[in-house]
């Protein structure tokens, strides 16, 4: 019987299709490059509103970083530690946000945290406006974001299994002891990468920032936002900024992989 041609133990037919895929991917990427008025790039992206959205779009995207990792580690521990009733049902709900439309998610915000909203009148008592603020925007990042740290935590501790916090729980250490000492250490490649990608998801948030909280300049106006509003008055820079997120994004990615890449403590201590 006639073997099937491999490329390095990988079927030719499966790199054609990859190959293909990867040109999909790339192909509009350089669409922009290409599109890019070389000439006028620094003055495109200096402007005033331009550089204020940049800067707006790295102080949310970083709080809403924060953010996931203060309330995504918890919950991915509990899901990857813990066994109760209803336990596929509330991790559905907690990744919801990967399959929700962003302005889905900030109609569901804004009836929450809006000045009518469930919690928001609460709020607006005590004289803390959320909806269309800079807060806004970080809730709004966060909401969206959170998902990809659970995914990548949760995986990463189910993989390494419970030998190593069993062991150190019967030496006498306490829950929080093994949870800082033993357990973040053990996955903390994943937890980086993870915070990494919920930052990059946070940085090109647009649905659900926009709907929750609006397009004002210096205060909600993120880069995203700033780009949409410039391909109807100037393409040129809307192509420009696009090719800055771009490159930014492209930065954090390989941010990721890279953290993905350090030796577990898992593996540190096998060896």
């Amino acid at each position: 019987m006639k073997r099937t041609a491999t490329l390095a133990g990988v079927p030719r037919w499966v790199a054609v299709i990859a190959l293909a895929g990867a040109i999909f991917i790339l192909l509009p990427l350089v669409a922009v490059i290409n599109r890019v008025d070389w000439p006028q790039f620094i003055p495109l992206i200096s402007s005033e509103s331009s550089v204020a959205a940049l800067l707006l779009s790295l102080r949310t995207a970083v709080a809403s970083t924060v953010l996931c990792i203060v309330f995504g580690v918890p919950i991915a521990i509990v899901l990857a530690r813990t066994t109760f009733a209803g336990q596929r049902f509330v991790r559905s709900l907690v990744l919801l946000p990967l399959v929700l439309p962003p302005v889905v998610g900030g109609i569901a915000l804004l009836y929450t945290f809006g000045r009518r909203g469930l919690l928001g009148q609460t709020f607006d008592v005590l004289g803390i406006p959320i909806a269309f603020s800079t807060t806004a925007v970080v809730l709004a990042q966060t909401f969206v974001a959170i998902p990809f740290l659970i995914l990548s935590l949760e995986g990463a501790l189910r993989t390494a299994g419970t030998r190593y916090e069993a062991v150190a729980a019967t030496l006498g250490a306490r829950p929080t002891t093994v949870l800082f000492r033993v357990t973040i250490p053990l996955v903390l490649p994943a937890l980086i990468s993870g915070a990494i990608l919920s930052f990059a998801r946070a940085l090109g948030e647009f649905g659900a920032t926009l709907t929750f909280a609006g397009s004002l300049q210096g205060v909600t106006r993120t880069l995203p936002l700033e780009i949409y509003l410039r391909l109807e008055t100037n393409p040129d820079a809307a192509v420009a900024l696009s090719l800055v997120l771009v490159a930014v994004a492209v930065f954090v990615v390989g941010l990721a992989y890279r953290a993905s890449a350090v030796p577990t403590a898992r593996a540190r201590v096998a060896s």
